[in-house]
């Protein structure tokens, strides 16, 4: 019987790549105009500005029922650096990635494994009494970096445009980066769980939606 969880989608490519980064920069510009008037959203116990109503903050989903967050939060940046550096990564690996597998497959992808890496996020930080507000679509662009290193595992990513390094290679520099940080707080202000949970979710949906295990492929490309 076929896995109904594994039916494709019939191939299309409209930019959703392009669309997504069109969004992430509009709800920057809302969040800049917001902060620049001062303008706040009234709740009836509180007042909120923009960028705390749709980033994700445990206190505020689980005790108010800010239930939009894990959601809204991976179009939420902190500053015009962090917005630039997450869609110039989307731009660089999404596009690619999109055309492999189309727009449909692409979207689902991007938006399946963001929101599981802010709630396994959310999880975690509930678990652990931390009420740390996290924003960004950095799970989601971990994931997509993910893709295509599945997807072309023998292209080389050239660092500070000179180094060429393997897709694999690249994923494994950047999950002992991740892990690294995460022990010794070398970045403080940067969400390294979100990170390697945006590996996780996309290990996880290549296994469970395309049938495809990301070792096995990374081992056929090395054989070669």
């Amino acid at each position: 019987m076929r896995n109904p969880l594994r039916k494709p989608f019939r191939y299309n490519f409209c930019n959703a790549t392009l669309i997504i980064v069109a969004v992430n920069v509009l709800f920057y510009l809302i969040s800049v105009f917001c902060n620049r008037f001062g303008l706040y959203f009234t709740f009836p116990h509180f007042k909120i500005s923009f960028d705390y109503l749709l980033s994700m903050t445990p206190e505020l989903v689980i005790n108010y029922k800010m239930l939009w967050q894990p959601v809204t939060a991976m179009f939420m940046h902190a500053n015009l650096e962090h917005l630039f550096f997450n869609m110039l990564g989307l731009i660089m690996f999404g596009i690619n990635v999109e055309k492999s597998i189309g727009s449909k497959e692409f979207t689902l992808y991007y938006f399946v494994c963001g929101i599981t890496a802010n709630l396994f996020s959310l999880l975690i930080y509930v678990l652990s009494g931390a009420n740390i507000t996290l924003l960004g679509a950095s799970g989601a662009v971990f994931s997509i970096l993910f893709a295509f290193a599945v997807i072309f595992p023998t292209a080389r990513v050239f660092i500070f445009g000179i180094i060429p390094v393997p897709g694999p290679i690249l994923i494994l520099i950047y999950t002992i980066i991740e892990i690294a940080d995460q022990i010794f707080g070398i970045k403080g202000n940067v969400a390294h769980t979100t990170h390697l949970l945006g590996f996780a979710a996309a290990w996880a949906y290549f296994m469970i939606r395309m049938g495809v295990n990301p070792i096995q492929v990374w081992k056929n490309a090395f054989r070669r």
